[in-house]
Parts: C-alpha cells; sequence; structure tokens
C-alpha cells in the first residue's frame, strides 16, 4: 500500500534523517515534444490500479472533494548521491486536499472532514481525467440539445413567417413545434446543468483550441520534454509546480527529465510551436478545476439500479481515498478508517500511524517548507521567486541590534577618550608638593 510510503517519508523529513529516493518521480519522458502536444492525457498516464480490484468499503457519498494545497519538499536521496550529481536533494511533489460534508464544501469546511497527502502526480491524473470526462459530457449535451434549440427558434420564425402571410393554421402548428422544442430543452437543460447561453461558445473554444494556437496544460501533467539538448545548452522539460504560495498548480519549465529542478527564468509559453513551427501558448482553464476551492467534486454518482438510482462513490474520490495519507479522527471524519478496519489489510498500522500524518500535513502546511521545497528555519522566512525577504519582526529585532552595538561603540570610545586624555597624571593632580 502506498500508504506505508507517507509514512516513511513523514518519520524521516520530521526526524531529519535520510531518507530513500524519491518515490514519486514522474517516468514519463517521451523525446518527441510534439508528439507529446497532440497525445491524450490517457496516452501519457501512468496506468493506475482500478478500484475494481478490491470493492471499498468506505462510503463517501455525503462528502465533496475540495484541494487545500500543493507543496514542494526536497530530502536527500541516495540515488543522486550516488550518480554524483549536483545535488544529493531530490523534489518530491505532494498535494493536500479534504472530503468535506457536501453541504458546505465550497463555503467552509471546518469541521467533520477528513484530510489527506498524496502525491501531485496521481492527484492531477485523477482529477484531471474526471474533469475531462464531465466536459466532454456537457459539450456532448450541448451540441445534442442547444443545438436543437436553434433549430426550433428557426421553426418558430417560420411560424412568425407563416402568420404573415395569413397561413394562422400553419403558424399554430409551427409555433407549437417550437414551443414544445423548448420545453423539451428546459427539461434536459435543468437535468444535465447545461447553460446554453454559453456551453455553445465554450465549447467551440475547446473544440477550436489547437486551431487558435493554444495547448490544453493538462498535456504537462506529466513531464515532457520541450526543447532537446543540442549546442546552445540542455534540454528543457515542462511539468506541474506548485504557485501563489500552494495555492494553485501551474506548468513550469525544469532541467530534469524528472521535474525536480525548477528553472524560474524561463517561461514553458517560449518553447511551445506547432507541427510547422507557429508559436502556441497553454490553455489553464481546465487544469484550474483540479485546484479550485470554489468548485468541489461531489464524491456521489447516481447509478440505476432496476426501476430506482442508488448513490455510489464516484471513482475519482474512492481512488484518491485509497491512495492517500489519512488524518481523519483529529477532525470528527467519522465515516473513515476507523470505523471501517476490516477494509485494508494493514488498516490497523495506518490507524496506529494516523497522528505522524496529522503532524506531517500540519508541517506541510504551517510554512516549514518554501514554495521550491527549501527547509525553512524558524518559520519566518517568506520566499518570492527564489529570493527572500525578512519579516517585521526581524526587521525590528535588525534595527534594534545595530543602534545598541553602534551605542556601546560609541561608549567605549568615550571611556577609551576619558582614560588617555592628558597623558600622564601630574604631581598636584596626586596632592603632591613642589621642592
Amino acid at each position: 500500500m502506498k500508504f506505508s510510503q507517507y509514512c516513511t517519508a513523514a518519520m524521516t523529513l520530521l526526524a531529519s534523517a535520510v531518507t530513500a529516493t524519491n518515490p514519486f518521480a514522474a517516468k514519463t519522458t517521451p523525446t518527441n515534444a510534439r508528439a507529446a502536444y497532440h497525445s491524450k492525457l490517457l496516452e501519457k498516464a501512468t496506468v493506475l490500479r482500478s478500484l475494481a480490484q478490491q470493492e471499498a468499503d468506505v462510503d463517501l457519498t455525503q462528502y465533496s472533494l475540495r484541494f487545500e494545497k500543493c507543496q514542494f519538499v526536497k530530502s536527500y536521496s541516495q540515488d543522486l548521491a550516488d550518480e554524483g550529481a549536483d545535488t544529493i536533494l531530490a523534489t518530491q511533489r505532494f498535494v493536500i486536499f479534504r472530503l468535506c460534508p457536501s453541504s458546505n464544501c465550497a463555503k467552509s469546511c471546518n469541521s467533520n472532514y477528513g484530510e489527506y497527502v498524496i502525491d501531485m502526480q496521481n492527484y492531477l491524473q485523477y482529477t484531471t481525467q474526471f474533469r475531462q470526462q464531465e466536459q466532454e459530457e456537457m459539450c456532448n449535451t450541448c451540441k445534442e440539445q442547444c443545438y436543437y434549440q436553434a433549430d426550433n427558434a428557426a421553426a418558430g420564425d417560420d411560424a412568425a413567417n407563416a402568420a404573415a402571410g395569413d397561413d394562422a393554421a400553419n403558424a399554430e402548428a409551427a409555433g407549437d413545434d417550437a414551443a414544445n422544442g423548448a420545453r423539451f430543452l428546459a427539461d434536459v437543460a435543468y437535468s444535465s446543468s447545461v447553460d446554453c447561453s454559453t456551453c455553445m461558445t465554450d465549447c467551440s473554444k475547446i473544440e477550436n483550441m489547437e486551431a487558435n494556437y493554444y495547448l490544453d496544460a493538462t498535456n504537462f501533467i506529466n513531464c515532457q520534454e520541450i526543447k532537446a539538448a543540442d549546442d546552445d545548452g540542455q534540454a528543457l522539460y515542462a511539468g506541474p509546480l506548485c504557485a501563489s504560495q500552494g495555492s494553485k498548480i501551474k506548468i513550469g519549465v525544469f532541467t530534469d527529465e524528472d521535474c525536480m529542478f525548477v528553472d524560474s527564468s524561463k517561461d514553458v509559453d517560449n518553447y511551445l510551436t506547432d507541427e510547422n513551427g507557429n508559436g502556441m501558448k497553454l490553455s489553464h482553464a481546465l487544469l484550474k478545476t483540479t485546484y479550485s476551492t470554489s468548485s468541489c467534486i461531489s464524491c456521489a454518482k447516481q447509478v440505476q439500479n432496476g426501476n430506482y438510482y442508488q448513490s455510489e462513490n464516484q471513482e475519482v474520490c474512492a481512488e484518491l481515498y485509497e491512495d492517500a495519507g489519512k488524518c481523519e479522527k483529529t477532525h470528527g471524519f467519522d465515516n473513515g478508517l476507523s470505523s471501517n478496519q476490516n477494509y485494508y489489510y494493514d488498516a490497523s498500522n495506518q490507524l496506529a500511524n494516523e497522528e505522524l500524518v496529522c503532524d506531517y500535513i500540519s508541517s506541510l502546511k504551517s510554512g516549514t517548507y518554501s514554495q521550491d521545497g527549501e527547509i525553512v528555519i524558524g518559520g519566518a522566512r517568506m520566499y518570492k521567486r527564489g529570493g527572500t525577504s525578512t519579516s517585521g519582526g526581524q526587521k525590528f529585532a535588525l534595527t534594534f541590534f545595530i543602534i545598541g552595538t553602534v551605542g556601546l561603540a560609541v561608549y567605549a570610545a568615550m571611556l577609551h577618550s576619558q582614560l588617555t586624555r592628558g597623558g600622564k597624571p601630574s604631581l598636584s593632580t596626586q596632592g603632591g608638593a613642589m621642592a
């Protein structure tokens, strides 16, 4: 189970001990950049174990999935040390998410929730696949129903024209067809949450994305080569990184095939071209839905069972729940492992180490690490684009120290001057008499 990996990482980093090599490094690195641009998500994705291999007993249908934070962590890598690399610190990539009661997921998720940590690659593959399927279903429904509305609007125009020609019977029939079509559309749009006033434009943009010189950013959730090595320099790669202090996930430029070492001086858009050499840009619209805190993913899906529907776990929630390190009892999550100890063969081990996982998640959220994974000593430093700036308290202490040091130096100079002024003391100053 992957949970043991989280326990190992947590104990290692919290105890400042030596860890093993990065277990979450992306291994997918196609050499053909153009093929990577146009390949489908499922063609690039690592094969993940299906939940069908083991049925979940944990009922998640009353909860929704909510992104909390993305965090890089740098730790010792024996592999890098053996290779004689320039650095022995490998970058691990984590995402923290919550399972919140669906009734208040988007507003506030402060009680009765579970908190989890998982490697970024798996999180993005599961959530991107779900959001992509959601997008495809929306566009299919939009195409089937909203274009039907447009056709019926034309029928309404025919009715008006017929009325103008004193063909009242035909006008009434055509008008009834248009009205019936509109009512049918309204019912379908309501049930599928399709907004015909916007979906046609949105789906047209998605369909013509590459024609308008855009690439979907989710094509790069796995590390992809964007510039081959040549006489001018090293190869460059594109992959996901944490941004805005972990509240967002963007695509950045890396200098290694595992996307561990970020080159923040470069913009990925400068290295993207189509097969004709035309410059391309990234569209982050779909990627944004994977970390949006205002649009949670419902963990319930309706499945028909005979003449009625029943709720089952949404696969994206079940897969993420199974693979993640769990912190549940602390936050009042009453439907997790503590009440389903027979679900995992090593559930007792996970329960025994839950406090450790909670502490590790807390360290990831509390500012122990900078955005790029460096350890922050004291937790008071604020990182901006690889640099540092001092806090208000540090500025005050530094100013006080400087002023105090200058004051002591001046006082020492005054004492020295008084002791040495005028050379040796005269006899008169010592109370003696002259002969």
